[in-house]
C-alpha cells in the first residue's frame, strides 16, 4: 500500500532546522520505496520563504539532484510524484512551488494559480530556483557537483532560463516548454535534451531555430518529438500519456539524466 507522508516544513536558520507539521501544500501518494519525502522552506535571496518538496533517495553515499519545475498550474499534486519516480531512481528531487515566495503556496490560490503564475518575473524565478539549489546542495545527500534541472509546460521554458542562468547545472531537460529569447541560448553551459509533442505545433514549430542556433553556439541540444503525443503528454489524463510513445519519451530522459548526472 501507499503511504501517505505527513506534510513538513523545515525552517532552517543559521545553522539548524526544526521541522514542523504543515496543511498548506498538496499531499502527494509517496512510492512505498521512497521513504524520505518531506516539505521544507528556505529563505530566498530577497528573504522571501520558498516553500519545496524533496524527495531522498534509498542509497548509499552521496547522490546526484534533479530540480523538478512545475507546469503553469503551480505545484499540483502531481509534481512531487515525480519527485518521488527520481527518489527511486536514486536522485534526490526537489520541486519546489515558484508562486509561495510571493503568495504562501500554490494550493492556497485555487483556480487563480494559473493566471498569476503567467504574472511571475523571470528574475524572480531564478532568485527561487537559485535558493531551491542553494539548498539542495548543501543537504548531506547530495552530490553538489551533480545537479540537473527537468520542467514541464512552463516548467520546461523555465528550465531554458534557468540554464541559462547557472553555468553549474550538469543537465538540463526542456518538456515542451517554450523559448522565450533565444539570446539567451548563449549562456546556457548544460547539455540539454528536448522532449515535445508531436501534436504541439505551438511549441515545436520553434525546434528548427532553437536547434539551429544551439549548433552555430557549439552547444549540446538533442531534441525529439514523439508521435501521437500532444502538449504535456508526461502527465496523466493529457494525449498521449500513457502510451508506448511517453514510455520511450521517459525512457530517453531517464538515459540522459543518468550520462550526464551519474557518468554512466
Amino acid at each position: 500500500m501507499p503511504r501517505i507522508l505527513p506534510l513538513l516544513m523545515l525552517v532552517t536558520g543559521a545553522a539548524a532546522g526544526v521541522l514542523i507539521a504543515r496543511r498548506d501544500g498538496p499531499t502527494p501518494t509517496l512510492d512505498a520505496v521512497t521513504t524520505h519525502g518531506e516539505w521544507v522552506a528556505f529563505p530566498n535571496a530577497k528573504g522571501d520563504t520558498v516553500r519545496a518538496y524533496v524527495a531522498y533517495p534509498e542509497r548509499q553515499g552521496k547522490a546526484p539532484a534533479i530540480i523538478v519545475i512545475h507546469e503553469i498550474f503551480g505545484l499540483t499534486d502531481w509534481e512531487p510524484t515525480v519527485g518521488d519516480d527520481y527518489a527511486k531512481k536514486g536522485y534526490v528531487a526537489i520541486v519546489p512551488d515558484l508562486l509561495s515566495s510571493r503568495y504562501g503556496s500554490t494550493r492556497a490560490l485555487g483556480d487563480s494559480a494559473r493566471r498569476l503564475v503567467g504574472t511571475l518575473n523571470g528574475d524572480d524565478v531564478v532568485r527561487d530556483l537559485d535558493a531551491s539549489y542553494k539548498y539542495i546542495t548543501a543537504q548531506p545527500a547530495t552530490n553538489a557537483a551533480r545537479v540537473g534541472v527537468i520542467g514541464f509546460c512552463w516548467g520546461g521554458g523555465t528550465v531554458w532560463r534557468y540554464a541559462a542562468a547557472n553555468p553549474q547545472l550538469k543537465a538540463a531537460v526542456v518538456c515542451y516548454g517554450p523559448l522565450a529569447d533565444t539570446m539567451m541560448l548563449r549562456t546556457v553551459q548544460a547539455p540539454v535534451l528536448g522532449v515535445y509533442g508531436e501534436n504541439d505545433g505551438r511549441v515545436t514549430n520553434a525546434l528548427p531555430e532553437i536547434s539551429a542556433t544551439m549548433k552555430a553556439l557549439g552547444k549540446s541540444f538533442v531534441a525529439d518529438s514523439y508521435p501521437g503525443t500532444g502538449h504535456g503528454f508526461l502527465k496523466p489524463g493529457r494525449t498521449g500519456s500513457g502510451t508506448p510513445a511517453a514510455a520511450k519519451a521517459q525512457s530517453v530522459i531517464d538515459a540522459f539524466f543518468t550520462k550526464h548526472l551519474e557518468g554512466k
